[in-house]
């Protein structure tokens, strides 16, 4: 699924006033992890998580790891806070505005 810029504005626009579900703490990237946010994305549809790495590099990499196990779309990281989402395809929970 590929978001235009005007859904991705609006989900950023969602995602401003929540608080992260997911924290990434010094045990990294485990499938724990995974499973949590597979479960989020699951649940919410857009969620928050708070990825606590040491540097830009290793922030960057479990952010692609993320991505790439748990096939959401990255909307946008500020600081440590990356926010993700990926439509529920049995019970869609955001409704897009129409163009």
């Amino acid at each position: 699924m590929s978001l235009n810029n005007k859904q991705i504005r609006f989900l950023r626009a969602q995602a401003h006033s929540m608080k992260p579900v997911v924290l990434i703490g010094s045990a990294g990237l485990t499938d724990n992890v995974i499973n949590e946010i597979n479960q989020a994305l699951d649940d919410h549809e857009l969620i928050k998580v708070r990825v606590n790495a040491e540097d830009r590099d290793k922030k960057s990499k479990m952010i692609d790891s993320i991505i790439r196990q748990t096939e959401c779309i990255h909307i946008q990281t500020i600081g440590h806070i990356g926010i993700f989402y990926r439509q529920n395809k049995k019970n869609p929970v955001i409704e897009f505005p129409k163009t």
